[in-house]
Parts: structure tokens; C-alpha cells; sequence
């Protein structure tokens, strides 16, 4: 999983195109684009799982334990700059440039990565690699708009979705068996190879992709830019605040969390401090439980590979039931997810991400049996799948055509905060306590804290023009 949306952008763009009968998205003119398009994403989540796999034995060969959940939150942090930076860029001068510089940026950092000699080489790719995979997401949807007539647009988000699903099968198993047989270095550098190709397909049609003619004020655009940046680096700075001994890691941390949720705070919808009823609560629901998934989903592979011995490839086996269950409740919320209604999507899947987190936070503390934490981590995925495109359909829904770029922007920031901000207080609290054998009890509690807090917003959600 990955908290980068492919359907979320900054900017409505309009489309010049008219439709053309007979013509679908995998025939011509439009089979390499798509081809390119839909391998980029299928890389980008590829990238997100195989990392979460092999990131226990990235951190042990390179001595940085302290660093591994950096890691993680730091790549969400970078991605909300790549996110503000590409959408205003497109709407200036096409997706064309944006999309290529932010995919050089992806690739740059998956190569530093490949060859990093210590961890805080790695933690600079991973931050490199969140600046492109921010913008290459973001321009690949304008890309959608500036190439495909309307009729087609729909199947190529389609297209999108389904690339996600196939890494998230065999993603972390395919990672774990490359870093037992081969080596770590060649899940970084084969993505980044690919990644490449891929490029390589869509460039011929970026050519001619100029501005859509709608000026984008200044303005607005830096203001956003600007806190965009304080956010990433107070983020970044909450995920290193364990670095520093005594009572001044914790100061800083506070400081630095304190400084995300004021920066934060103009760049999503009026109301989320009071979860007032509607958009407020979505976003503030979508943060809530991407921040209890992402969170603690990183430390699964990590708990079963340091306290029951399993081998990455194993290790990566064990994510594969959240992924199976996540796309069939998927399925099911889009098919009835109206006649279910949001009240009770929401509800059922905090709470079945609650139940896969306290079987988590039980098995570390009273050391369980591996399979439960393996097959519980399916209700993980079981509630995300019903609530997390929920909240998609219901931000478009309560957005309009003056607005929706704004507030489809806001839930994939608040997406990426939530995570990153919650990996990096985990990894305060699992540096602080590690050794002690609390350490993973502490992360898993943390995320059921935060699945059963997501609670609240959840019974607020309301009702927009989805029904």
C-alpha cells in the first residue's frame, strides 16, 4: 500500500480531446501511454511494498536501527512537497516537464539507495525518491486528462487501480526472495532499471502536452509551496528527534509535531479541528487510519523476522492476506457501498483495522503464535478496503468543480502527514524502548489508539451527492 493516491491532484484540467469512437486505452493511439502510464504506478507501489519487506535487512546489514522508521516517514513527508510542487507546475506549463523531473528524482533516489554504504545515505534516497513519487503520481494524472478524451479517463483510473493490486500479491514476496537469494541493493536498483523503461514508453507522448490556458495565481501556489515544505521538514525533524539523548529528544519532538499541525492546518478544509460534520471528519478519518496502517504495517515484517525467525521471503508472505482481503473489500464497497451507507463503512472497517492491531499489540506482548498476527493482519486490510475508497468517493462528492482540485489535494496530504507523523512517533517510541522487549508492543498500541480514535470522524462523515 501506499499513502500516494493516483487519484489525486492539484488542478482541474480540461480536456481538449473529443472522444473517438472505438478507440479504447490499450488500442491505438494510446497503447503506450497507457502501457507507460500503468507501469509507473504498478513500479510506485511495487517500490512502497518491497521496501517494507526488505527494510529489516536493509537496517541490520547497515547498522541503523535508529533510522528505520526515518525511513519510511521521511519518504510520506517528501511526497506532500512532490505533491503541491508538480500540480502547480502542471497547471503552468503541462505535465510534460513535471513528470519527467519528478521521475528522475524517483529514479536518482532508488539508485542512492542501491548503493548507499551507511543508513543515513539511504534515508537521503528514500527522501529523493518521496520528492518524485509525489509529482510523478500527480502529473500522471494530468497526463490522464491532457491525453485520453473523457470517455476514456474513467478506464485508465481503473487501469490504475488495478496496478496496485498485483504488487501488493506479490510484491513482498517477490522483494524478500531478492534480498534472501541475491542481495537488498537489487530490489533498489531493479525498480529504478524499470522505472527507466517504463519512461521510456510514455515520453513520446508528453511531447505537445502544454498549459490548459487557466492561470494559477501565485500567490496561492507559494503560500502552499511554502508550507508544504515547513510540514515535510517538521515531519523529518519528528522522525529524528529520537537522535538526540535525554530530555531534548523529547522536546524537539513535541516542537516539531506542534509545527506539522499548525503548518498543516491551511492546506486542508475548514473544520478539521473541531471534526466538524462532513469533508472535515473524511480527511480527518483518512489521516487517522492511514497513520494506524502504514504505521504499524512496517513493523510486521520486522517483528516476524526479529522475534520468530523468519526469512525476508516468509516475512513478506505474511503481508500478502492484507492485500488479498484489502482488494476484496474494495470490491464490495464500491459495488454497495451506497446501499451499506458511510455510518456503517465506517465503523466496520476502524474497527476491523482495530482488531488486526490488538491481536498485533497482544502477540508482541505476550508472545503468540506467528499466525496470529499473519492472519489477523487480513482484517487490517479487510477495513481499509471498505473505508478507504469510501473516503475517495465521498471528498469528490462533496467537492465541486471550483474545489475539487483543493480538497482531493487535502486527503492526499493528510494521507501522507498522518503516516509519516505517525512512523516517525513510533520510531521514537521503539528506539526509546528498544531492548527492553516493549518495543513492539509500543508501535501496535500506538495504531489501535489511532484505528479506534479514527472512530469519532468516522460517525461524522455525513452524506454528500454519492447517495
Amino acid at each position: 500500500m501506499s499513502g500516494v493516491d493516483p487519484r489525486a491532484a492539484s488542478g482541474q484540467v480540461p480536456v481538449s480531446h473529443t472522444p473517438t469512437a472505438g478507440r479504447g486505452v490499450w488500442g491505438h493511439p494510446y497503447l503506450l501511454t497507457t502501457v507507460g502510464a500503468v507501469a509507473l504506478i504498478f513500479l510506485a507501489a511495487l517500490q512502497s511494498l518491497a521496501v517494507t519487506t526488505v527494510m529489516p535487512v536493509v537496517a541490520a546489514d547497515l547498522d541503523g536501527q535508529s533510522l528505520y522508521a526515518v525511513a519510511f516517514s521521511g519518504t510520506f513527508a517528501a511526497a506532500v512537497i512532490g505533491m503541491v510542487a508538480a500540480g502547480a507546475w502542471s497547471d503552468r506549463t503541462g505535465p510534460a516537464a513535471p513528470l519527467v523531473t519528478a521521475g528522475a528524482f524517483f529514479v536518482a533516489g532508488l539508485v542512492i539507495d542501491a548503493v548507499a554504504a551507511d543508513m543515513p545515505t539511504l534515508v537521503v534516497g528514500r527522501l529523493i525518491m518521496g520528492l518524485g513519487s509525489g509529482g510523478q503520481v500527480v502529473s500522471l494524472y494530468v497526463v490522464v486528462a491532457r491525453v485520453y478524451p473523457a470517455h476514456l479517463q474513467g478506464r485508465v483510473m481503473a487501469a490504475f487501480s488495478a496496478a496496485w493490486i498485483v504488487p501488493s500479491l506479490i510484491g513482498p514476496l517477490l522483494a524478500g526472495a531478492v534480498a534472501e537469494y541475491l542481495h537488498w541493493r537489487w530490489v533498489f536498483g531493479g525498480i529504478a532499471a524499470c522505472t527507466v523503461a517504463a519512461f521510456a514508453l510514455i515520453a513520446p507522448r508528453l511531447r505537445g502536452l502544454g498549459t490548459s490556458g487557466e492561470p494559477v495565481r501565485v500567490g496561492g501556489v507559494g503560500r502552499r509551496l511554502v508550507l508544504a515544505v515547513v510540514v515535510a521538514a517538521a515531519a523529518l525533524a519528528l522522525a529524528l528527534a529520537g537522535e538526540i539523548d535525554g530530555a531534548g529528544g523529547g522536546i524537539a519532538a513535541a516542537a516539531a509535531l506542534a509545527v506539522v499541525a499548525l503548518a498543516i492546518l491551511p492546506l486542508l478544509p475548514r473544520g478539521v479541528v473541531r471534526l466538524a460534520r462532513g469533508l472535515p471528519s473524511v480527511v480527518v478519518m483518512r489521516g487517522l487510519i492511514a497513520g494506524a496502517l502504514f504505521g504499524a504495517e512496517i513493523y510486521v515484517p520486522y517483528l516476524l523476522q526479529a522475534d520468530y525467525g523468519f526469512s525476508p521471503t516468509t516475512a513478506g508472505a505474511g503481508l500478502m492476506a492484507a492485500a488479498l482481503t484489502w482488494a476484496a473489500a474494495a470490491e464490495l464497497s464500491g459495488r454497495f457501498g451506497d446501499r451499506l451507507g458511510n455510518r456503517r463503512i465506517a465503523t466496520a472497517g476502524a474497527a476491523l483495522l482495530a482488531v488486526a492491531l490488538a491481536a498485533c499489540t497482544a502477540t508482541a506482548a505476550f508472545g503468540l503464535p506467528a499466525w496470529v498476527p499473519i492472519v489477523c493482519w487480513g482484517f487490517a486490510g479487510l477495513g481499509m478496503g471498505l473505508v478507504y475508497p469510501r473516503l475517495t468517493v465521498l471528498t469528490l462528492a462533496y467537492s465541486s468543480e471550483h474545489n475539487q482540485g483543493f480538497n482531493s489535494a487535502a486527503l492526499q496530504i493528510s494521507d501522507s502527514v498522518g503516516a509519516s507523523a505517525t512512523m516517525a512517533v513510533m520510531g521514537l517510541a521503539f528506539t526509546a524502548l528498544a531492548g527492553t522487549g516493549g518495543a513492539f508492543t509500543a508501535v501496535f498500541a500506538i495504531g489501535l489508539a489511532l484505528a479506534l480514535a479514527a472512530l469519532v470522524p468516522g460517525l461524522r462523515l455525513g452524506h454528500a451527492r454519492e447517495l
